[in-house]
């Protein structure tokens, strides 16, 4: 084992997911900076980034949203709340910036592979993305994805629930990233999925079409903050070699 490796082994053992925080205990905020920015650099589908990441640093905010997160202790008593928002919506506009980024590093002449890329983005992306209020073309594509599936692999999830799922996943990635990055920096996280998502949602004055994935509270750990030891299931029941 390498020392990257068995440092990376020392943060994935160490990480508990906390649910009282030391209030007094000292806190630097830019730990949470770092972390943000590496949350950035998480994989993401096709690298549209459909996220946004919402720190909720300011008592009197973070009181407010911690009533949000039904007052359970986690938030009520940590440092800073981060809200990881879905952004589905912005499917377009990314897409673009991607296109128009790579394209600052394409040669005068467009090869196969540049074609490949700019094809991805202006047919593949637009053809998954795209859907009407109903999802009928959702209903189209799954359709047309059961015919050609009978004579090749081909992807499978193509309705608007399927891409918002996705979607979520990106952003589920993001937040494990700051979680790990944020016990690197010698600090507690928990990720929480009780809180009133339309309050939130109005909090942070988002639109319709955004959702909330998750809210991570930080700070340090009391040792009453860790609830009981450590569960998992037999490695045997849950990996598999092929």
């Amino acid at each position: 084992m390498t020392n990257e490796a068995q440092t990376f082994n020392d943060i994935v053992n160490a990480r508990r997911s906390i649910r009282i925080y030391d209030e007094k205990a000292p806190f630097d905020p830019e730990a949470v900076t770092r972390s943000l920015d590496r949350a950035l650099l998480a994989p993401n589908s096709s690298n549209l980034q459909l996220w946004e990441f919402y720190r909720v640093k300011t008592k009197a905010k973070k009181d407010e949203l911690a009533q949000y997160c039904l007052g359970q202790k986690a938030a009520v008593t940590a440092n800073e709340l981060i809200v990881f928002v879905t952004r589905r919506d912005k499917w377009k506009e990314h897409a673009n910036f991607v296109l128009a980024e790579a394209m600052k590093d394409f040669p005068d002449k467009i090869g196969k592979r540049e074609q490949l890329v700019i094809d991805y983005y202006k047919k593949i992306i637009p053809a998954l993305y795209f859907s009407d209020p109903a999802d009928l073309t959702g209903g189209v594509k799954k359709l047309a994805a059961a015919v050609t599936g009978a004579f090749r692999p081909v992807p499978r999830q193509v309705t608007a629930t399927d891409v918002r799922i996705v979607v979520h996943k990106s952003a589920a990635l993001a937040a494990q990233t700051f979680m790990l990055s944020m016990a690197a920096e010698g600090y507690d996280t928990c990720p929480m999925e009780g809180f009133d998502s339309a309050r939130v949602k109005k909090f942070l004055q988002l639109p319709a079409a955004a959702e909330i994935c998750m809210i991570v509270s930080v700070g340090k750990a009391k040792p009453e903050g860790v609830y009981g030891k450590r569960v998992r299931l037999p490695k045997e029941q849950v990996v598999f070699e092929i």
